[in-house]
């Protein structure tokens, strides 16, 4: 009796997991045919209105490799972006050079094409003083202050933080503007905008400021009666402005076929709109041996900065 009552038991078991199971089948059936467009985000309405024209192009134009649907999903941070490319949730990407490399150095997407955006395919970051600043060149930024973005901008954080490691200098966070650093360390805050950089450095709460080369002609972010009191000190290696990646593991026909819209859009007149869009994209190109290379190269300097700065 004992034997019947535990068959019967394991029986009444499996039973109640079959439907659960079905469903579960299911659910991975209807996902298959879906692809899934991301984006890091502090704004989400607003960068869903830049994403979608974009999707709804390039979906139909996918038919060929099964794919027969689209969705956004936005993330907080490059972390949470970096756990939904492993566990895919999220197949393409549009990052900025510094976080693509960060993304690459995990091994849970690549980069596939460059994007365009503002007219220029790759950039670089300018440090600027004042006219009037007994600052000459970076070598005499230590004892004094400077205005980084945020911690994820590659042009305003990732590349003036790792030119300044590679020129020997340490930095430290600054409580405030108005807080000094130490005689040896170059102090830096983060400004939040680039306008406020610009204001920071114009009102002299800190000593030197920096912003992509695109930035500062920029008449709303440099504003002209600011940029005659300014001079350049210094500049960084150019990077690529920004970059599409797809996670580790998507079909390798999928993301053929998609790099193939891609770069055909700029072509297509019914692309115009969803690009204009996109950021004033005006083109996705592909990615040269030296693109690589600096991205490998921006990919250590993360890291040091991510070690030696945080």
């Amino acid at each position: 009796m004992r034997r019947l009552f535990s068959a019967l038991l394991s029986l009444l078991c499996l039973l109640s997991w079959l439907p659960a199971a079905h469903a579960q089948q299911s659910n991975l059936q209807a996902d298959d045919g879906v692809l899934v467009l991301g984006r890091v985000s502090d704004d989400p309405k607003a960068h869903y209105d830049q994403l979608k024209p974009l999707l709804d192009y390039v979906i139909p134009r996918m038919a060929s490799v099964g794919i027969r649907s689209g969705r956004i999903l936005m993330a907080r941070d490059p972390q949470q972006m970096a756990s939904y490319l492993r566990r895919g949730r999220v197949d393409w990407i549009n990052e900025t050079a510094g976080n693509a490399a960060i993304l690459e150095q995990r091994g849970v997407a690549h980069a596939f094409l460059i994007t365009e955006r503002e007219g220029a395919v790759r950039y670089h970051t300018v440090f600027f003083v004042r006219r009037d600043s007994p600052i000459q060149t970076l070598k005499d930024l230590a004892g004094h202050s400077i205005a980084f973005q945020n911690p994820y901008s590659t042009s305003a954080y990732f590349l003036p933080a790792a030119q300044l490691l590679s020129d020997g200098l340490a930095l430290e966070l600054l409580l405030s503007p108005m807080d000094k650093p130490a005689s040896d360390r170059v102090g830096y805050v983060f400004a939040r905008t680039e306008l406020n950089i610009t204001t920071w450095v114009h009102k002299r709460l800190v000593d030197v400021g920096v912003l992509s080369n695109l930035d500062w002609i920029n008449p709303t972010r440099m504003p002209p009666t600011f940029a005659q009191d300014f001079r350049v000190i210094g500049r960084t290696p150019d990077v690529p402005r920004a970059l599409m990646l797809t996670r580790t593991g998507l079909a390798p026909n999928v993301q053929a076929r998609l790099q193939e819209v891609l770069m055909e859009a700029a072509r297509d007149p019914d692309a115009g709109e969803a690009l204009r869009r996109f950021m004033k994209t005006a083109h996705f190109v592909p990615i040269t041996d030296t693109d690589k290379q600096v991205l490998q190269q921006l990919g250590r300097d993360v890291r040091r900065v991510n070690t030696e700065v945080e």
